[in-house]
Parts: structure tokens; sequence; C-alpha cells
């Protein structure tokens, strides 16, 4: 290919959204663009005590707007934009949200926009974790398992048990709720101009993994199904879908709406959408066998395999298995860690506290001081902790936590799991109780790593993308430890959008396929962090405890909850 080609690829992660225009004929990026989600920001509508965690469409719509605005200026104005072919767009997820019979987000409608319960109920809300194990109790007796692509567990963090918890819990949104939407559903519809719930085209990705969709049973569960479970669902299945989308489909064109607002021309494309980590998989230039792991504030990971090798074969404790959900053609495995970076941020808030609430009110410093040095102790406190928690000498009895500080994801889900530290004493100090939690979040890795090869899907590598990949050193390097594998660091920073951009490409007519796009596309990698010997027996045992001690709180846990559940 010799002519440029512009596309753009949209990546909405938990605390902003990105942007990039990116020249198809190499993957060379133009500009960039990110957009913190002001509301979510400032704590709105959240309750992280409660586990609920919810975000405005505002949010999703200013930033979209925004950030694609201000990538077409930094670009180079109206020459790039008149250039611009199409635009695919990922979301997290499981993310849906309430919506009319129009499409629309109950809370863009003036008697829902501060109910929290008409927003988008974000991955990682964890307040449907009864419907979750009612789903799971259901279906364990029902005649046909449909769970079985999903790892045989349903998860809170899932679509179904959000919807039947806001019905529950909100008398009003339920009688306004005419569907449930995945985030990376609504935003090409809303790009497309959509105006009727019935022309929105749904993710292959999202639908498999999240919603139970599965091609065997010729789409979702039968309405009965869910009635049986609670007749509060009765009718969904009919308002929502029986067919779904790969992500190299096109939605439709950008409308006038969009296109006036944008600045762009109603003949750009808008692909179907995906979740982050499958387009991101793309963009980090995903292999058969090849782990690919986006690492931030939590993780999912991602393997393709080919359909031969997969046949007839169920992995169990995972968050699904799905033909087409990462490369068409190619069943998608998901898997992952409700809290990664997060687990990070919590440390790191707890040490913060004085910073944040002491300095500000300081007798000795003036207001600008105070806050420039806030800054830059917060901007240093991570770095510090990574350098001073390399530096410790490896004994047996040091601390050693468990990486649950949200819950398990995966394998065998169950959000109800909460994290430990154990062998604390008075020699324990920060940067040891920050080297203990970077330890459990990579076992954490290493178990799912475990569940795929004893289900008899080889591993034999891993990629590192996302935040933490490119930022972390210290985190890196104990990984490949712990794996006893090396890590490749894909070079784009931002890799999820780099995929959504590579999708552009193809729904443009740009590339054929996705494996044509990530080959053109693909910008390599270029780090690599090999498991340094002396430190890979250390792990393994220091791995031994961890899934002793994590299985004694597992099973303390569950009887503490039964003891409460029968009183």
């Amino acid at each position: 290919m010799s002519k440029d080609q512009y596309v753009i690829g949209i990546d909405y992660g938990s605390d902003s959204v990105r942007s990039v225009i990116i020249n198809a004929k190499d993957g060379a990026e133009l500009a960039s663009s990110v957009f913190y989600y002001p509301r979510w920001q400032k704590g709105l509508f959240c309750n992280p005590a409660q586990n609920q965690f919810r975000q405005h469409p505002l949010d999703y719509i200013e930033g979209l707007e925004q950030s694609i605005k201000d990538c077409i200026q930094k670009a180079g104005g109206t020459p790039i934009a008149n250039s611009i072919k199409a635009i695919a767009v990922d979301t997290t997820g499981s993310s849906p949200v309430a919506v009319n019979q129009q499409g629309t987000p109950l809370a863009l409608l003036p008697e829902f926009e501060n109910n929290p319960n008409a927003m988008f109920v974000l991955w990682k809300d964890h307040t449907a974790v009864k419907e979750a194990m009612q789903i799971n109790q259901y279906a364990a007796k029902y005649d046909t398992n449909y769970l079985k692509y999903c790892g045989g567990i349903y998860s809170s963090e899932w679509f179904w048990a959000k919807l039947l918890h806001i019905l529950r819990a909100d008398e009003v949104v339920k009688n306004a709720c005419y569907s449930w939407v995945e985030h990376c559903d609504w935003v090409p519809f809303l790009l497309t101009g959509g105006n009727h719930i019935s022309q929105m085209k749904r993710s292959r990705c999202a639908a498999g993994h999240k919603a139970l969709w599965a091609e065997e049973f010729g789409g979702l569960p039968p309405n009965d199904f869910f009635t049986a479970l609670d007749p509060l669902l009765d009718g969904f299945t009919d308002r929502l879908y029986k067919e779904t989308f790969t992500s190299d489909v096109s939605a439709g064109n950008l409308s006038e709406e969009w296109a006036e607002r944008l600045g762009l021309s109603t003949d750009v494309v808008i692909g179907v959408g995906a979740f982050d980590a499958h387009m991101g998989a793309v963009g980090g230039q995903i292999e058969p066998y090849h782990l690919s792991k986006v690492m931030g504030t939590s993780t999912c990971d991602i393997l393709v395999v080919p359909q031969e090798d997969i046949d007839g074969k169920l992995i169990k404790g995972i968050c699904g298995q799905v033909n087409g959900s990462v490369i068409p053609g190619m069943p998608g495995l998901e898997a992952g860690q409700s809290a990664f970076g997060d687990v990070y941020a919590w440390f790191k808030g707890v040490l913060a506290w004085p910073i944040k609430n002491l300095l500000k009110n300081s007798a000795l410093l003036t207001p600008n001081t105070a806050a420039a040095l806030e800054k830059e102790l917060l901007d240093r406190l991570i770095p510090e902790l990574s350098k001073q928690a390399a530096l410790l000498p490896k004994t047996n009895d040091d601390e050693l936590a468990i990486d649950w500080l949200n819950g398990r994801r995966t394998p065998d889900a169950n959000q109800e799991l909460k994290g430990a530290i154990n062998n604390l004493d008075l020699g324990t100090d920060a940067p040891r109780l920050f080297r203990a939690l970077v330890e459990a979040t990579c076992f954490g890795a290493k178990n799912i790593v475990d569940r795929f090869r004893t289900e008899g899907i080889p591993v034999k590598g891993i990629i590192g993308i996302g935040g933490v990949a490119k930022k972390s050193p210290f985190v890196m390097q104990t990984m490949a430890n712990v794996l006893n594998m090396p890590i490749r660091i894909h070079q784009f920073e931002h890799t999820c959008a780099l995929g959504a951009a590579m999708f552009a490409a193809v729904v443009a007519g740009i590339y054929p396929n996705v494996e044509a796009a990530m080959l053109g596309m693909g910008s390599g990698f270029d780090k690599e962090y090999i498991p340094e010997e002396e430190s890979v027996a250390y792990y393994e045992s220091r791995f031994l405890k961890y899934k002793a001690l994590g299985a004694y709180i597992e099973e303390t846990t569950k009887s503490e909850h039964h003891t409460f559940q029968e009183a």
C-alpha cells in the first residue's frame, strides 16, 4: 500500500477515553488524545464500600467528541479530517445500561439524569453478587447447560446478573427499561444515528463472553430460562438479539449530526464494537497460543486457538470461549484478574492519606507549594516503592499477599472473596508490603496460565500491553520470574486503540481481514523481560504458599458466609 489512508481507533477505559488517528498504510500514529471522565473523576454515582461503580453516558459522549476533535486538530485539521475512512470503538465490559425503545440510555433523560441505576454499570461493579449466585444455582439444574461456553460460572461482573440486580433494585428504572445494552454496542449506534433498538448491531465479543449467546444455542437462552429464574426478566430476550456481529463488520456510516459535530464526512464507516482487551490483543499482534495480557486497573487475558485444536474442549473457570470474539473465524478465550493496577492504586491511596489530608493544612507551606509538593510525592511514590522493593533480599519469611481485593475473576469467578496480607511483623515496611502485593498479582496471573494448561490449552508465550506493562519494569520482571516465561512488551502506547484502528481499516476495505491489518499496521515489540534463574525456584515455592493461603481464605470465607446465611 503506497497511499496514506487514515482511520480512528477509540478506546474507552475505566478512567478515560483515548482516541488515535492512525495511518493505515503503516500503522504510524498521527495524533492521540486522552479525555478523563469529569463526573467519574469526582467519584459521582459510585460507592466503593458497596462495590457500586457507575458511569454517566455524558462522560462518554463528551469524551468521544472532545478526544476526536483534539486528535484532528493535532494531526493537521481539515485536510486530515477529509481523509478519515473509518472509526472503530472498544470499551470496558461488561458495562451495560438500561435504555428506552429508541436505544437512549435512561440517564440521558431528565427524570433519570442523577439516578445511578440508569447509568452504565461499570465492569467492576459487584452489586450483583447475589444475582450471579442465583443464576449459577439455577443454571446447574436446567436441562441445557447454558454456562458451558463461559467457563461454567456466571459472574456478577456480567450482563444478566447486572440487569436482574437493577430491575430488582429500582422500580422506576425497571418500568422505563425497554432493553439492556453494552457500552461497546451503544457507541457505534450513537455515531450512526440509530433511533430504534432494533437497529443496533450487537457485538459477538460482548454477547458471547458476557451474555450467554452461542451459535450452538441459536442465540441467547430462551425466554423461559430467564422467566423461571425471575419473572422480571420476562420478554427481554425478544428485545435483545439473536444475531451478533464480529468487529470486521460495518455498523453503518457516520450520521449527519455526528459528522457535523466532529468535522468529518458521512462517508466515514463505523465498525461494530468490541471489548478493549479483545481489540487490544489485535493491536498487540496476538498469535495463536500466546497469551495477550492487557494490564491496567484489572487484567484481561486473551488467547486465540485454531478451531481444529479446540473442537470439543470446554475450558473450565474462564470468562468464555467465543468464535470470532478476537479474530474472526478463530475462537477467542478470555480470562483475567478483577484487580491488578487497582491493587497498587489502593496501596498508594493508603500511603497517600496523610499527604492528601494533612499537607494542604500545613502551617509551613503556602497552598501552591503544598499542592506542588503533593503532586511530586504522589508521582514518585510507586516508582520509588518499586526501586526499593527490587533491592530487598528474598527469604522464606517474606510477607505474602492474596490479590483478591476486588474479588476473583478467573480461574473460577468468585466476587465475594477478599484480599489478605500474611506474615506481618514489626519489620514490615512499605516496600515489603508493596513487593508482597506485586507478587500476589503475578501469582494470580500464574493461576490463569496454569488453568489453561491443565485444561489442555498450551501457553507458548506472553504478550504484555497496557499501562502497567509499559510503565512498571519491577512488576513485569517479577511476572517473568513467577511465570518462568519471557514477556514481550508491545511498543505502541495505546494498544487497544491501535487494535480498534486495525478493525476500522478492515471495515473501510483498506485491508481484506484482521490478520492482514495486524501485519501491515503492527509496530512490534520494544522490550522483553527474561526470567532470572536465581528467582524462579524462589517463586515456585512462594506460589505454593500463595495457593495454600488462598485456599484457606476461600474455605473460611465460605464457611462464614454459610453461617451468616443460616443465621
